[in-house]
């Protein structure tokens, strides 16, 4: 037998496992709200490719492939234990399993790394809380694509209605044709139908309410059999609490914001500083896509080296506030053609740093380019550390962040030599740290972070609303703090 005879054989016996684990993974998320990661990406509804590439993307970070040879016993194991909801990482099970030297089976040490979620410590499954988008532009489309995604155990969030204003003649039909098909993000995943007498999209089976108004205090959703329900504004048009409070109708329960607040509206990058969010606060900022990038970078690095100063550079895909070719703007530059030109403008990202990491000392100041493409930004954070370092011991902190730290659904690692900002649409982190750019002389470390300005952005979005809506279930093996 040849070597590639015994390389397709070899793809054939993993094709086969992969596809055994779909039915698993599918069972254990809608009957017991679990949900299977591999290294913090999910493997629900995923192809047999699919789950096969998620195994063989963790040579880029861990240094070695792992096969669905070494996960597959572990996810056997998790359907003999009563689990409770969770999220678990099959990724992190098998790396501890083999770090660990007591000599368990898979069996026993699974059932230990697990044993927050099982018997009598697991947690009671939550009813639904209800979602409601108000406006459906780039980012609430997405939202929308998660939480329909999200919504298969039938637990968790659920979207009940978009609000916005009267389109004319088949508006509701024009909306549900955005949401099935995307020129960057690609079709949606399932099926559509529109129900234009009742004023009603049905995505995957969920009924999504399309509500016209053009003023929030104009609505009352309980009308709609809405109920304590987080709104999510992704409009930008109001930013302060006054106008925000505008939102808290009957039915709605709480206001989150998709863009930087301002004045006392708290700033939340999830991952960072979601657990300072207090029960009884109503209203919150998920702040901007690209202080989602750097703040949770920037926060390890400070944890362990120190930050005195920095200065952080984005180059940022173009948005809809730009013309597409040169017209009036309030904005000088952003009158000039978004598709013709770079354009210098201003970011609020070094500032809203404040608000995120109230304990950062360092002033980190900030400047934007827009260039001429559709998504997927990249930001240079340039930091002058407390203490001095090597580019190797940058280089392995940054990734063991990105696999066992509290901020791996945050920070990613890619080692890829040749990677362009296309490879990253669709990533659901929130920053990736390009390993071949990284920059280190003695105190000074350059960090070149890519991040999906429009997906990663909206993934960061849902986790803080499942959070402040109490449906973020613990992910186990736990990681330390």
């Amino acid at each position: 037998m040849t070597v590639n005879d015994d390389s397709f054989t070899n793809w054939k016996i993993r094709e086969e496992i992969a596809e055994s684990m779909i039915p698993l993974i599918g069972k254990l998320h809608r009957e017991r709200d679990v949900t299977v990661l591999l290294h913090s990406r999910s493997l629900v509804n995923k192809s047999v490719v699919s789950i096969l590439k998620t195994h063989r993307f963790a040579r880029q970070i861990a240094g070695a492939e792992l096969s669905v040879t070494e996960t597959m016993p572990f996810l056997q194991a998790l359907t003999t234990l009563d689990l409770g909801p969770s999220q678990i990482d099959l990724g992190m099970l098998a790396t501890m399993y083999k770090a660990d030297e007591r000599g368990l089976s898979v069996e026993e040490f699974t059932a230990e790394a697990v044993a927050g979620a099982t018997g009598a410590n697991k947690i009671e499954r939550r009813e639904p809380r209800d979602v409601v988008l108000y406006g459906f532009g780039r980012i609430g489309r997405l939202v929308a694509r998660l939480l329909i995604e999200k919504a298969g155990s039938g637990n968790g969030l659920r979207l009940r209605a978009i609000v916005v204003r009267g389109g004319g003649a088949q508006d509701i039909v024009k909306r549900a044709s955005l949401l099935r098909r995307d020129s960057i993000h690609g079709q949606f995943q399932g099926t559509i139908t529109v129900d234009e007498e009742n004023g009603t999209i049905v995505a995957n089976g969920n009924a999504i309410k399309v509500i016209y108004a053009d003023d929030p205090a104009s609505v009352d959703y309980t009308e709609y059999g809405i109920r304590d329900a987080i709104l999510i504004d992704n409009t930008g048009k109001w930013r302060d609490r006054e106008g925000l409070s505008r939102h808290l109708r009957p039915g709605i329960e709480k206001v989150v914001l998709t863009a930087p607040g301002k004045g006392d509206v708290p700033n939340i990058v999830h991952g960072v500083n979601h657990d300072t969010v207090k029960p009884e606060e109503r209203i919150l900022s998920c702040a901007s896509c690209t202080t989602n990038a750097i703040v949770p970078p920037l926060k390890a690095m400070d944890d362990e080296y120190g930050v005195l100063r920095g200065h952080v550079e984005t180059v940022h895909s173009f948005t809809n506030d730009q013309n597409l070719l040169d017209n009036y703007h309030k904005s000088d530059r952003r009158g000039r053609s978004a598709a013709l030109n770079m354009v210098i403008t201003e970011t609020g990202a070094a500032s809203a740093v404040a608000k995120a990491l109230p304990d950062l000392k360092a002033k980190i100041s900030g400047s934007s380019i827009r260039v001429p493409v559709p998504d997927v930004s990249i930001a240079i954070l340039n930091l002058q550390l407390a203490r001095e370092t090597t580019r190797e011991e940058v280089h392995d902190y940054l990734r063991e962040v990105s696999l066992t730290s509290p901020l791996k659904r945050q920070i990613d690692f890619i080692t890829a030599p040749d990677a362009v900002s296309s490879d990253f649409i669709g990533s659901r982190h929130a920053s990736i740290v390009d390993a071949g750019a990284l920059k280190v002389d003695g105190d000074n470390a350059i960090l070149y972070l890519w991040y999906d300005n429009e997906f990663g952005y909206s993934c960061q979005v849902v986790r803080v609303v499942q959070h402040v809506s109490g449906v973020e279930y613990p992910t186990y093996p736990a990681t330390a703090v």
